[in-house]
């Protein structure tokens, strides 16, 4: 019988593949807390999830419970929450069966902490009090919505800003059914509107290292970009990539966008030198192939998991000042920051010209993501939130 507490996590996606920044989060802390707890998984999902995918986290899940989103209930929500205060965000992840559903499991799982990732989740178990809960907020999702909102115009402004209120009310306001709360950086921390906001405890993510000794590609790839293309500060990247920065470089230079979901106007740029690779099984054989990453995020907000990884591989990495402050890395010395795309073209040619400043970046980037994000590391400050 086993004497191990009884975790249950609840998500709004099943983190199995690892395509998407919360599910790999939610992978590792899931597989890291298994040794000292048992975890029952609860998670929503508007996908098809398979018996191959369910079989990964039962490895390290005692079990697993998939409540499948049904499409026009979702509709009907966003409709009716048009005439609330309730974010679309949560919205969308909510059904009132599931969450009868999910009272029921937890009635009979009796647990002894419940952990939420993202306020998409947090109707499910605010108002849960046999146990302590933590609500992983991981981004703030307000000050993502704020930033999105500047380009657009018309109805689809007063939508995102009618979203990028109700979020910031709502994420003080769940701030108060938890007993405790974690975010993935001190940026994303700031952004959350409650007086108590310096309780929040810092939870970054780790990295996924890829061994490399374990690749022996060519330096195939001069430029690299990767990322989920269905989201949208990173589709944004993509193209700023292929009409703001390209121009201005050799006509040879190569490029290799790669990550899920790559929209149809975005695959239509696709050539011999520019090229867009949809789903990748080893994203380690991009890195390998690669000789400089480079990340013009100017939206979005939270750690972004590929400069760790790249910079983790020795790539030297150049990105925005906005996407190195919850990464915090040296200036010109772990990492290059550029800001425009004449700032961009300025630090690929520094990098292509000067072997030296390679090499420190490629050094120096390496050891400061190898020394500070770890999952070990990451996932103990966790721990350290739960009961013993």
């Amino acid at each position: 019988m086993s004497h191990k507490k009884k975790l249950v996590v609840c998500l709004s996606r099943f983190p199995y593949p690892l395509d998407k920044g919360d599910k790999l989060r939610a992978f590792h802390q899931i597989k890291h807390l298994a040794t000292n707890y048992e975890i029952y998984l609860l998670c929503t999902t508007d996908k098809t999830i398979n018996s191959e995918k369910i079989k990964v986290l039962t490895e390290f899940c005692k079990e697993v419970h998939v409540f499948q989103l049904n499409r026009w209930k979702i509709l009907w929500n966003l409709w009716i929450h048009i005439f609330t205060n309730k974010p679309f965000q949560v919205a969308y992840f909510y059904q009132f069966s599931i969450h009868q559903k999910i009272k029921i499991v937890l009635d009979e799982i009796q647990p002894d902490f419940i952990y939420s990732q993202l306020i998409r989740t947090s109707e499910y178990v605010k108002n849960y009090h046999a146990c302590s809960k933590t609500l992983d907020y991981m981004d703030a999702f307000s000050k993502g919505i704020e930033r999105r909102m500047i380009s657009k115009k018309g109805i689809v402004r007063w939508i995102f800003k009618q979203e990028y209120q109700r979020l910031l009310h709502y994420e003080r306001q769940i701030f108060e059914y938890f007993e405790n709360h974690t975010i993935i950086s001190e940026q994303d921390r700031s952004f959350i509107a409650h007086p108590k906001q310096k309780e929040i405890v810092i939870v970054p993510n780790g990295v996924t290292y890829y061994k490399e000794e374990d690749y022996t590609e060519d330096k195939q790839v001069d430029l690299l970009f990767t990322g989920n293309m269905g989201y949208p500060p990173n589709m944004e990247a993509a193209f700023f990539i292929y009409h703001k920065i390209r121009p201005h470089l050799s006509t040879q230079t190569r490029f290799l966008i790669a990550g899920v979901n790559p929209p149809t106007n975005l695959k239509k740029l696709a050539s011999q030198t520019f090229q867009v690779s949809g789903w990748v099984e080893d994203m380690g054989v991009c890195y390998a192939k690669s000789k400089i990453f480079i990340a013009p995020m100017f939206i979005g907000t939270g750690l972004q998991n590929k400069l760790l990884e790249a910079m983790a591989m020795g790539i030297p990495c150049i990105t925005t000042t906005l996407a190195n402050k919850a990464l915090n890395a040296t200036p010109d010395t772990e990492i290059l920051i550029a800001n425009s795309p004449e700032e961009f073209v300025h630090q690929i040619t520094k990098l292509q010209n000067d072997s030296e400043l390679y090499k420190r970046i490629s050094q120096q980037g390496k050891k400061y993501v190898r020394a500070h994000f770890s999952w070990e590391k990451c996932n103990e400050l966790l721990t350290n939130l739960l009961p013993n």
